[in-house]
């Protein structure tokens, strides 16, 4: 699990997920990770346009091409803050209290159900470590999350144990 720089001790919170998958993590996302992506999204064609009224050899006739790019970069960082946010909340670094709650649900009905909690493994061994240990993005199922999954089995019947 990363750390934030400096941490000399635990997070504050429970941890829910080490590597969690990204569609998870776009699954979780709140609200206001939703109103940062959206305001990264407008600020950046907002403070081009602020600095091309100011600056004294304003855009002509690229302003079509600048703006949409800003857009782009806009969407593209929001999206990048948001996916952090949410991330954080799975290794605990901020509260996290809804998340904990729902993850819980969310196991405890694919255990109840027989199902893989972190979806069905085609990977060998080593390759699991691998993607575990180095993703930014996880794309891949594995069973490397750093939690302890007998919680989730407590009341199934398909209790691995």
């Amino acid at each position: 699990m990363p750390r934030p720089i400096g941490a000399t001790s635990q997070p504050e919170y429970d941890l829910i997920d080490s590597d969690p998958s990204f569609t998870r993590v776009v699954r979780y996302m709140r609200k206001t990770d939703y109103a940062l992506w959206t305001s990264a999204t407008v600020a950046w064609p907002t403070l081009l346009a602020i600095w091309d009224t100011t600056d004294r050899i304003p855009l002509h006739g690229r302003k079509t091409h600048v703006y949409r790019m800003a857009t782009i970069l806009g969407f593209t960082f929001g999206f990048l803050l948001a996916y952090q946010n949410s991330s954080k909340r799975f290794w605990g670094w901020i509260e996290n209290g809804r998340e904990m709650k729902r993850d819980f649900e969310e196991l405890s009905a694919k255990a109840a159900a027989g199902k893989p909690l972190y979806g069905e493994v085609t990977l060998d061994e080593f390759t699991q470590t691998v993607a575990a240990g180095n993703s930014r993005f996880n794309v891949v199922n594995h069973n490397r999350h750093g939690v302890d999954t007998s919680k989730y089995y407590k009341h199934s019947p398909f209790n691995p144990d």
